[in-house]
């Protein structure tokens, strides 16, 4: 579970390379999905990208998985 951190801009949760719980900073980016340029501003969907600033690790989860 992600907790605040009011002493620092960010997030804590585990880190899976750490194998602790550090600060992440986390972010919503929209991603194109689609590889065929006509319909790329259709196939857009916004992913949860969390870094591990201890290690540098990134992992990145799809929000909308209707």
């Amino acid at each position: 579970m992600a907790t605040t951190d009011d002493s620092v801009n960010g997030l804590t949760e585990h880190c899976d390379d750490c194998d602790l719980e550090t600060l992440h900073e986390v972010s919503v980016q929209l991603r194109t999905e689609s590889g065929k340029e006509e319909n790329a501003e259709f196939s857009r969907e916004p992913y949860r990208v969390a870094e591990c600033q201890r290690c540098g690790s990134r992992s990145s989860q799809r929000m909308n998985n209707a």
